[in-house]
């Protein structure tokens, strides 16, 4: 399944780092910036969250929510959070349901062998649950500007 920018992002639930479940359509009203990222603790992926929680105060300021999703468990996001002091929730998508739902669970070339996992994805979500921008195989550096520019533009208008 693919999802496509203007059309109603996909309500899911699932278990937040904070141990409650979380509903994307508990965060109705607010900008939504959801990332999926491989796995917590790689070099890619923990300049993504550090990049994001260096930046949250100015997403927040513009009305926007930060969350991550990866395949890791609860333990592992708590790991991660701890030793990255991350002011946003993660939620684990174990069985990459919601990864699927998204299209971002994809196959991968990792040093010539085939292997599933998640392909580095940035969903904007409107207030209104629509998906505002997507931003597939993201390459980290500026990423998070990107993000800042759209929503100033959306401020705006």
């Amino acid at each position: 399944m693919t999802v496509e920018e203007g059309q109603i992002a996909p309500d899911f639930t699932l278990t937040a780092s904070n141990g409650k479940p979380l509903s994307l359509s508990d965060l109705r009203g607010k900008w939504v910036v959801l990332y999926f990222y491989p796995k917590d603790e790689t070099p890619g992926c923990t300049r993504e969250a550090c990049d994001f929680r260096d930046h949250v105060r100015q997403l927040e300021s513009l009305g926007a929510v930060v969350i991550g999703i990866s395949p890791d468990d609860l333990r592992a996001h708590d790991r991660f959070i701890m030793k990255h002091d991350l002011p946003f929730l993660l939620l684990s998508d174990t069985d990459h349901s919601v990864a699927e739902m998204y299209g971002v669970w994809r196959e991968k070339n990792m040093y010539g062998r085939k292997i599933m996992g998640i392909q580095r994805s940035t969903f904007l979500i409107a207030p209104d649950g629509r998906i505002h921008r997507i931003w597939r195989k993201v390459k980290v550096e500026g990423h998070v500007d990107e993000i800042l520019d759209e929503l100033k533009l959306v401020n705006a208008a």
